[in-house]
């Protein structure tokens, strides 16, 4: 609803108008995405100024000297908040994903000689120079952005060393400053183990050198660890995560994708922002997460991808209560840039309602990046990034399948793309 104005009204620089509906998914909205039909969006100074119907807006704010927008008919929706993506990496797992959906098995694939996993990705990083791995991310985050993504999270965990961990988080600062969508970058040095350390070794650089520097730099926001079967112990999970907290980096966790180790447990102990994957995350899991205020992060697309033998239970984390969002998981065997595509596979696959979906993809999001007091709803105050769809309903999100480019998306109150035929 319309930002209150004691006194004189606030004047609007820009107004969108013309929309079907417009979808505020705002935190109170009984209905989860703030439905208004026929709703006007008034911005200024980057900000939200009031969502509600034109009346409503026109007696809260002053709209004469505004820039219109016009939605033609279409929706608005918060821009999408994308809360776990591997964004930066060089090259391309194509051979090894072309050879898995034939089915050929892990083995046959390596005597093949084709390059495969975290450890494939990593000497492709490598080789790849930084001003290379910004040009890559830089052509995916246009596609994103096309999609109506206004915020993506980037992690590194292609380097498996020190100074490659942190040139990941260079790119990523450099992405910032380079277009127009928000970079949320996390350090992902515990993501595997490199093969030309020991185990031991690798931990203590992790612990004494990398997060250190990536917190005294101000390189990272989030510290994060694959914790999982064949990867990192809860206990080595712990004091990788226990080092970036006590550096000012708060947890996040990749847990329980492929076993059930204890990392979800571990992450309500630290209560970390978000739990990520969660495939064979219990009920009790679920409960501690919803308590300790952790998000659960589901990505919907991965478990395509891959074919996983155990989806995640998203539809029981609903039924339990716990906050939901949903991500890409964009990296090199996932390649997914649209978030709509998320939210159709995240409808039929996990059964959600569209509803569920798009509040997941948007507040949701935000919440599992720490930022849901800033994006992820068209509320008075928070920061005015929307996309436009050209559809008649935010339902036709979910429905129109493979449907997911953008008419229009303006990042912090400003126009930054637009595509009429969309």
């Amino acid at each position: 609803m319309p930002a209150e104005a004691p006194g004189a009204r606030a004047s609007a620089a820009l107004v969108v108008t013309g929309a079907a509906q417009v979808l505020t998914c705002a935190a109170d909205a009984p209905d989860l995405v703030g439905r208004i039909v026929n709703g006007v969006v008034a911005i200024a100074g980057g900000r939200i100024l009031a969502a509600g119907t034109a009346a409503e807006v026109e007696t809260a704010v002053d709209t004469a000297s505004a820039t219109v927008v016009d939605a033609v008919g279409g929706i608005v929706v918060p821009g999408f908040v994308d809360c776990h993506t591997h964004l930066v990496f060089g090259g391309s797992r194509v051979a090894e994903y072309t050879a898995r959906v034939q089915g050929e098995s892990a083995a046959s694939i390596k005597a093949r000689g084709i390059p495969v996993g975290i450890a494939a990705t990593a000497r492709m990083l490598r080789s790849t120079s930084s001003e290379e791995l910004v040009e890559q991310a830089c052509e995916r985050l246009r596609h994103m952005l096309a999609c109506g993504t206004t915020t993506v999270e980037a992690k590194s965990g292609y380097g498996l060393s020190t100074g490659q961990e942190l040139r990941m988080l260079e790119v990523n600062a450099s992405l910032a400053r380079l277009q127009p969508v928000a970079i949320v970058s996390t350090l992902l040095g515990a993501h595997e183990f490199p093969q030309d350390r020991s185990r031991d070794d690798y931990l203590r650089d992790i612990v004494e050198e990398m997060i250190p520097e990536a917190a005294r730099r101000g390189l990272a926001e989030f510290n994060d660890v694959y914790c999982d079967d064949g990867y990192y112990t809860v206990k080595e999970s712990r004091r990788v995560l226990e080092a970036g907290i006590r550096h000012g980096l708060r947890a996040k966790m990749h847990t329980d994708a492929y076993s059930h180790i204890g990392g979800t447990a571990l992450a309500a102990d630290l209560h970390a922002v978000s739990a990520d994957h969660l495939n064979y995350a219990d009920d009790e899991d679920l409960a501690r997460l919803r308590e300790a205020g952790v998000v659960g992060v589901v990505m919907p697309a991965l478990d395509f991808a891959v074919a996983h033998v155990k989806p995640v239970p998203a539809r029981r984390m609903l039924d339990l209560g716990l906050e939901v969002a949903l991500a890409t998981d964009m990296c090199p065997g996932c390649w997914v840039e649209s978030m709509s595509f998320v939210i159709q596979l995240a409808c039929r696959q996990y059964g959600f309602s569209p509803a569920q979906a798009l509040r997941a993809a948007t507040l949701g999001g935000a919440r599992a990046l720490a930022k849901g007091d800033r994006v992820g709803s068209l509320e008075p105050g928070k920061q005015a990034d929307l996309a436009v769809f050209s559809v008649p309903s935010f339902e036709d999100l979910a429905y129109r399948l493979g449907r997911g480019r953008a008419r229009l998306v303006i990042k912090a109150g400003v126009v930054v793309h637009t595509d009429t035929g969309a």
